[in-house]
């Protein structure tokens, strides 16, 4: 059993329902939230955004160092540098990637219904939408 199924079948016992679990208690100790991601979904997670924006726009622009220190300096200097607009458009395309996993829909499925409904929400009836479709990378095959 992997540690993440165990942390899941955990949550789901109600003697442990209500946990904290000691990464959190020491964020919240220190005024941070934490955000649970799902696994291998680094495309719509918005901090990998954050910093490929961060390292794309900003960050490469900066001149080369060996040293640790410029080089700590230029990453926080960089991910301060993105803009809050872009941060917010990151985690709304986040969001809309959890609510269509919460609907049923695969990563393929999800990234195609996101551009289709790029300033809605997914409907609730998304799902028959691809009945008799198999959806592909950007294409639907009937």
């Amino acid at each position: 059993m992997k540690t993440t199924e165990g942390h899941d079948i955990n949550k789901k016992n109600p003697d442990f329902a209500n946990m904290v679990s000691k990464l959190e208690f020491t964020c919240h100790a220190r005024a941070f939230d934490v955000i649970f991601l799902p696994k291998y979904h680094s495309e719509p997670n918005f901090i990998e955004q954050c910093w490929g924006y961060a390292k794309r726009r900003i960050y490469r622009q900066k001149a080369p160092s060996s040293s640790e220190a410029i080089l700590e300096h230029n990453i926080i200097e960089s991910l301060d540098a993105v803009p809050q607009s872009s941060m917010r458009r990151f985690a709304t395309r986040y969001f809309r990637f959890i609510d269509a996993y919460r609907k049923g829909l695969d990563g393929v499925q999800a990234a195609w219904s996101i551009k289709k409904y790029r300033h809605r929400i997914l409907p609730e009836s998304i799902m028959k939408e691809f009945d008799g479709f198999h959806v592909r990378i950007g294409t639907c095959i009937g």
